[in-house]
């Protein structure tokens, strides 16, 4: 298992600030089966004509980039990503389909003025530790005119498989209220923070919405098990854990979720997306 005390792991991981990222494995199977239903919604609310050139901005394991390939028929697809791991996978999963991944940071991207149509981000603004400029460089990079969007998670609300695990984590130790992310990002995982953000950084016509997908878990295992894989903030948290103060938030979880007659698990997970316009420079 991974430890996430580490700063790299394997050589493909990486670490912003205490949040561990670049085990495709271990995320997939925790949000990144999730992000992928959001995804399909993301891009149809953006509306973007076909033959655009898009940027994917943290691209993970490519959940976003594939629902653009699915469903926008772009011209090309580039992501960028700061963990090796997970640009590996995407190229992996994706490449020779419009879509090439690279190593690099949201706050420095490695392309030139005015060289996409769209950037996208999913799941990633959070995790930013310099939103401004991130947001500053997703501008340079996109044509005037061009469209600049993202979404986030209700960690506050509705995105409830991480809610209720907090919500179960705190209830035994309040000190893990400061890592919730509900608190960490209150600032921005929210309709007024996300168009704030978007504002204040020069973008015009600037929309906000919710993005609810069903999260179906077969049994409690699907839901428990992905909190061991390290990957984000609850996983990290839960693998710090000694074992018995593991156990102890297993079985406050496992009386907290809601559980069909047949085992399994139904919750909700809403994201919030943010879009804006590339004002004439």
């Amino acid at each position: 298992m991974c430890d996430p005390s580490t700063e790299r792991w394997d050589g493909k991981m990486h670490r912003v600030g205490t949040d561990l990222w670049g085990a495709a494995d271990r995320y997939e199977p925790y949000v990144g089966r999730w992000s992928r239903l959001i995804a399909k919604d993301f891009v149809g609310w953006l509306g973007i004509v076909p033959s655009a050139r898009w940027l994917d901005v943290g691209c993970g394991t490519g959940a976003l980039s594939s629902a653009i390939i699915r469903t926008a028929a772009p011209a090309e697809v580039r992501g960028v990503d700061p963990a090796e791991g997970f640009v590996a996978t995407a190229e992996s999963l994706l490449g020779g389909t419009h879509f090439a991944a690279f190593v690099g940071d949201a706050a420095e991207l490695p392309f030139p003025d005015d060289s996409f149509d769209v950037v996208v981000s999913g799941l990633v603004l959070t995790f930013v530790p310099d939103l401004g400029r991130a947001l500053a460089e997703a501008s340079r990079v996109t044509r005037p005119g061009g469209t600049v969007g993202a979404y986030v998670w209700d960690y506050a609300g509705r995105m409830q498989m991480i809610r209720l695990f907090w919500d179960a984590a705190t209830e035994l130790d309040p000190a893990a209220r400061e890592l919730d992310e509900a608190v960490r990002f209150a600032d921005l995982a929210n309709p007024e923070g996300l168009r704030r953000s978007f504002e204040d950084a020069g973008l015009r016509s600037v929309e906000t919405r919710a993005i609810d997908v069903a999260t179906v878990f077969v049994d409690f295992d699907d839901y428990w098990l992905p909190f061991l894989g390290g990957q984000g903030p609850a996983p990290a948290y839960c693998v710090a854990l000694d074992d018995d103060r593991r156990r102890a938030l297993r079985e406050a979880l496992w009386e907290l979720v809601p559980t069909e007659p047949d085992g399994s698990i139904h919750l909700l997970a809403r994201a919030w997306a943010v879009r804006g316009s590339v004002i004439p420079r």
